[in-house]
């Protein structure tokens, strides 16, 4: 299959996923949210950072209507493309040693939401402009991945993108976000090679936080936490196949009011 027909194939398939509901949206009640916060894993540049990323199907115990709590909005760009060797990739960054927070971890672009935004892919691509200098009209948004929530609340928005000329993508970092791009193998997130995890306790549930060890070149990178647990879900959807490792998640939902405008940029 040549490069146009396998990422117009993949267009055409991403373009009908819908993200699962929540089996119990109708038994949503007012809850206790003294142990966690709203939105404080943003940085000062407020870009997303996080050691606890738990999806749509696995997040909070319930908590205060919408009109007592309003959880902060982000998004972030999962950009595929093809590789040299016929794979599909992800362009993934590595934040700025200058950072005051989490400096030198790997994160996919991305940031909070801005009031003037249409919706999700327009705040994931303006970011990744922003960040890395890719330009949003080589970027077909085509699907909209169930919303992950940090350890603080704060409601990412995962954006898949596909970069059909990867040539046409000229690098413009900003350093004072970002100290490298690089790429990898989406499949490498079903995979447990170069993997390892630890067990944390988050309200009383246990779960694991993954970490993949990626080397390319002379360059080592591990990537884990929030970007490590979107980029399994979304190797999960790409390639229609679970892990090949136990995701242990914690048995928590997310109120339908914590979900978001999930509009074409």
């Amino acid at each position: 299959m040549d490069s146009d027909s396998l990422l117009g194939d993949l267009i055409q398939r991403l373009r009908l996923y819908v993200p699962p509901a929540s089996q119990d949206d109708e038994q949503e009640e007012e809850g206790d949210v003294s142990k966690v916060g709203n939105g404080e894993d943003l940085d000062e540049r407020g870009k997303v950072f996080s050691a606890v990323g738990l999806v749509e199907s696995a997040a909070v115990p319930p908590f205060p209507r919408p009109e007592r709590f309003k959880p902060k909005r982000a998004a972030v760009l999962i950009c595929l493309f093809e590789g040299d060797g016929g794979d599909l990739r992800v362009i993934l960054t590595k934040r700025s040693s200058t950072l005051s927070t989490h400096s030198g971890e790997v994160s996919l672009p991305g940031g909070k939401a801005e009031e003037g935004d249409a919706g999700d892919g327009e705040t994931a691509t303006r970011e990744a402009k922003e960040e890395i200098g890719l330009d949003p009209a080589l970027v077909t948004v085509v699907a909209f991945l169930e919303p992950f929530l940090s350890r603080h609340l704060l409601r990412v928005a995962p954006v898949v993108g596909i970069l059909s000329n990867k040539k046409a993508f000229k690098p413009v970092i900003n350093a004072s976000e970002v100290e490298a791009i690089f790429d990898a193998p989406l499949e490498m997130f079903l995979k447990d090679e170069n993997r390892r995890s630890e067990e944390r306790e988050w309200l009383e549930e246990k779960f694991l936080v993954h970490y993949f060890d990626y080397d390319t070149g002379d360059q080592k990178f591990v990537i884990w936490g929030l970007t490590a647990s979107i980029l399994i879900h979304a190797a999960t959807v790409v390639y229609q196949r679970s892990p090949a490792f136990t995701e242990q998640k914690p048995k928590f939902r997310v109120p339908r009011y914590v979900r978001g405008n999930c509009s074409m940029p």
